[in-house]
């Protein structure tokens, strides 16, 4: 068992996490523990204040998911494992998932795949570039045909080394990216 792909072509954004948990895979939902940042956080972003909208509500949580491909976001993980944590995965499964991630995005062409975290992205990073060199937050020098890639803190519970304030911050930074590119 593990959480589907919410893809459709040309969408805005597409979110690339780790990998499901066994928690959000077991509920059919992404970042569906309630310790996780993401819901609360993109729900008072800029991002998705069209889609809240839309919807008719003021927080999003895992249980709008699939309703917001409607609104050009979606989602996929570079491994599809479900695991406790994502320190759990192999560095074999990582690197493997590196392939099939970029078929998906280059079949589904989202403007923007926005990496949560450092983990999976710097796999990604090191077969696009061939270097294995610290990584940025924020807009990625590659691109994966006309996808550009985008690089944001994981918004776990665990990552302790950013706020809400922070994970918001950089969600709007999304935004606004976006909007640069109409």
């Amino acid at each position: 068992m593990t959480l589907p792909d919410l893809l459709r072509r040309d969408l805005d954004v597409v979110f690339v996490g780790i990998n499901p948990s066994v928690y959000s895979a077991e509920r059919g939902h992404y970042f569906a523990r309630g310790s996780n940042r993401f819901w609360p956080c993109i729900s008072r972003s800029t991002l998705t204040q069209g889609a809240r909208t839309g919807l008719g509500v003021e927080v999003l949580g895992p249980q709008n998911d699939r309703a917001l491909l409607r609104y050009g976001i979606g989602f996929t993980d570079l491994v599809k494992r479900p695991t406790p944590k994502a320190s759990d995965l192999t560095r074999a499964e990582l690197a493997a998932g590196v392939d099939g991630l970029l078929a998906k995005i280059a079949r589904y062409r989202p403007r923007i795949a926005c990496f949560h975290g450092v983990t999976g992205y710097r796999h990604v990073h090191a077969l696009l570039t061939g270097k294995t060199a610290a990584v940025e937050l924020g807009l990625q020098d590659v691109r994966v045909g006309a996808t550009r890639l985008y690089l944001v803190p994981n918004p776990s519970g665990a990552n302790a080394h950013f706020s809400r304030e922070d994970q918001t911050r950089w969600y709007d930074a999304l935004a606004g990216t976006l909007g640069g590119f109409r």
